[in-house]
């Protein structure tokens, strides 16, 4: 029978096991090593913080018995590729739309996901050695690796954007994967031709991913909108220019407007030139030019009036829309 701990039980069982005198945590130069408690198994997770936004976890870890992690994921969770080398998990996530209920993941395949705001549970197996290697990103750093949004595959803007959470496995870990994984696990440099080196891993190991996802997309046939369906599509736009700063969900965006959302979204590409949300982006960034020309407005301010909680994440978005800041943005327009 598995052990269940929530996230605060394991963390109460590392701060009792550092009391005890347990190695449980030891930087290194890009991060940190976390030891499992002695009485639950043995190895632990290895964290590299790398540029643009990504983290590589290592996991090896073998469990005396069953354990059952009970996650809470944030709104602010990553975009997440997983590759299991040895051993599985099986999750458990009831009453979410758009995620199996159950499901598992097994050794030798590999899995992208993205799954904010919401409860897990997930149950590791004790019977063979696991060994998971896990790429994070937040979706925004994800976006600011192609020069253009619409750059990336098609599945890829459909899941980031257009859908709060996904799961997608991706069948058994390739030979090219395979190859880049081992180079990541037995990478041979220190210092900053460590990080260099493997945050070309990282992003070669994505660049794997997205050709399996692009291969398991078909041929898109011609699109044709009819004329009614273009005045919805038209009206959608108006919707989104008129609720910027608290936008509806695609879903009731698509039912206010009497379409589905597979032709909203279409409809909306073929009109605009980009997605829904791109669009949306862009149209903030733009009322975001006009209120920093304000003398009487802070940073913080223009950002909570175009829509972001999180003045960090607006400036972000602002430097990568017009390659500056907006602090200096504003300070040049006041100048």
């Amino acid at each position: 029978m598995a052990i269940a701990l929530t996230d605060t039980d394991l963390h109460n069982l590392l701060v009792h096991a550092h009391e005890q005198g347990e190695p449980v945590y030891q930087p290194t130069d890009l991060g940190y090593q976390l030891h499992m408690p002695q009485q639950i198994g043995q190895g632990g997770d290895c964290t590299l913080q790398l540029r643009r936004g990504l983290t590589i976890d290592i996991r090896n870890i073998q469990l005396q018995q069953p354990l059952a992690i009970i996650n809470h994921h944030q709104e602010a969770f990553p975009i997440v590729a997983k590759f299991y080398l040895s051993g599985g998990s099986r999750v458990k996530t009831p009453h979410v739309p758009g995620i199996e209920a159950d499901y598992e993941e097994i050794a030798g395949h590999n899995y992208l996901y993205h799954l904010p705001d919401l409860t897990e549970t997930e149950e590791w197996r004790s019977d063979q050695p696991i060994q998971v290697v896990m790429l994070s990103a937040q979706s925004d750093s994800l976006r600011g690796l192609s020069v253009t949004e619409d750059a990336l595959p098609q599945p890829l803007q459909d899941m980031m954007q257009d859908t709060r959470r996904f799961h997608k496995p991706l069948g058994k870990i390739t030979p090219a994967m395979a190859q880049v994984l081992q180079q990541i696990l037995g990478c041979p440099y220190q210092g900053s031709a460590q990080h260099l080196y493997l945050e070309s891993k990282a992003l070669e190991l994505l660049a794997l991913q997205i050709a399996c996802l692009q291969a398991d997309t078909p041929t898109p046939k011609p699109f044709k909108l009819k004329a009614g369906d273009l005045e919805r599509v038209q009206y959608a736009r108006e919707i989104v220019n008129t609720r910027l700063c608290d936008p509806p969900s695609l879903t009731d965006l698509a039912r206010q407007v009497g379409l589905n959302e597979c032709t909203l979204k279409q409809g909306f590409r073929h009109l605009f030139g980009t997605t829904v949300f791109g669009y949306l982006r862009d149209r903030r960034m733009q009322q975001a030019q006009t209120l920093l020309r304000s003398p009487h407005l802070t940073i913080a301010q223009v950002a909570a009036q175009v829509g972001y909680r999180n003045p960090e994440a607006f400036s972000t978005a602002f430097r990568r829309k017009y390659a500056i800041s907006p602090k200096a943005y504003q300070l040049q327009q006041r100048g």
